[in-house]
């Protein structure tokens, strides 16, 4: 007024501002983009989280479930102590048969296919995450799981040619499961579980949308983890990891600047989901992992929803980001217009809430 001197201008200048359109577009399209989510089957607890996984240059995978398809066999079994592979494999289904873990569905699948019964003769089994499970079997400690927790965690004997053992499980990229009765092991099964077959695409793509880092941080042994990250075509894995060091690999990332997707399904991987920007599981998740992860994907399609998600999260950010520049630029014509006396105060207001519905209709648009 002060300027122009002019109360007309004044009112065409003060019909106009950014906020409306800015207020009104972001919000439409962050609900829009987790409708069609919702669509796809994917549930985003947040349009945070879809901000945080377009903006992630770095992806951290678990194994089982995640990069395999969950459907490990049982490939070998390696019976000591003078036992059968009949009796090893009945006392180790026979444990594994509470738990929905990959690696327990192959022992008591195995199991099952060769007619072995294998019931529940024992006391309350004792399940160590991401360590294994102990329980009483007629008076006796039996354990069955991972090397760490077997040999260093209850101090079993390792017989003389363990190392022989490993290290051609290394070589067949199996992993190990080791079953022992007080401190004497008693028998190893070697599980396999293939790659998923579009997993090294999934990466490509991953990588496409400027993801610099795929990572795979497992429990399972030195030769499994090293056919999966060949296979899927990783940057770097890190074998027998507990859920701790997958936590600490993260806040590593963290702390260095990076943005960082966790993506994993069992409850060994909550800690991680939590700890990254995005928590991601798998649609077969244990209900820990999905109550703790922002993003879960649907069951049965794999890894193509990551790829939906990274693009739907890209999608979102640039069209939020196209609209926030196109509501500066008109509606900074309308005031210099205003200003300048070449639009009334009717034509200011109409031409600006104009281009805030139009605006808000682009932001509902689709994404995929």
């Amino acid at each position: 007024l002060l300027v122009t001197r002019n109360p007309v201008k004044v009112m065409a200048t003060l019909m106009v501002d950014y906020s409306c359109a800015m207020k009104l577009a972001a919000p439409v399209a962050v609900l829009s983009a987790m409708k069609e989510a919702a669509e796809q089957g994917i549930l985003v607890k947040g349009g945070k989280f879809l901000e945080e996984a377009a903006k992630a240059d770095t992806v951290v995978f678990d194994k089982t479930g995640t990069l395999t398809a969950a459907t490990p066999r049982l490939s070998r079994i390696l019976p000591l102590a003078g036992r059968s592979q009949e009796e090893v494999l009945k006392l180790a289904a026979c444990l594994e048969e509470h738990f929905a873990h990959p690696i327990a569905n192959a022992i008591v699948a195995a199991a099952n296919e060769r007619g072995i019964a294998h019931p529940e003769d024992h006391a309350k089994v004792e399940y160590i995450v991401a360590h294994g499970i102990a329980t009483h079997l007629a008076g006796a400690r039996l354990l069955i799981g991972s090397a760490h927790f077997i040999f260093d965690d209850e101090q079993v004997e390792r017989p003389a040619d363990l190392a022989d053992i490993q290290a051609q499980a290394i070589a067949g990229g199996e992993s190990l499961l080791y079953l022992a009765e007080e401190k004497s092991l008693i028998g190893i099964f070697a599980i396999n579980d293939p790659v998923r077959p579009d997993a090294a695409d999934i990466l490509q793509a991953l990588r496409r949308t400027g993801v610099r880092t795929c990572t795979m941080i497992t429990g399972d042994d030195e030769g499994a983890a090293r056919t999966v990250a060949k296979a899927a075509g990783l940057d770097e894995y890190i074998s027998r990891a507990l859920p701790e060091d997958k936590v600490a690999y993260i806040n590593k990332c963290r702390e260095q600047g990076r943005t960082v997707i966790m993506i994993g399904d069992g409850i060994n991987d909550a800690p991680a989901l939590a700890a990254a920007n995005t928590g991601i599981a798998m649609g077969d998740c244990s209900d820990i992992t999905g109550e703790t992860a922002d993003i879960v994907l649907p069951a049965g399609d794999g890894l193509q929803s990551l790829t939906k998600t990274r693009l739907l999260g890209k999608r979102l950010m640039r069209r939020i980001d196209e609209n926030n520049a196109g509501i500066i630029a008109i509606n900074s014509a309308l005031i210099v217009a205003g200003l300048f006396g070449l639009v009334p105060p009717s034509l200011a207001a109409l031409l600006h809430n104009g281009s805030t519905v139009l605006f808000s209709v682009r932001a509902a648009q689709k994404y995929l």
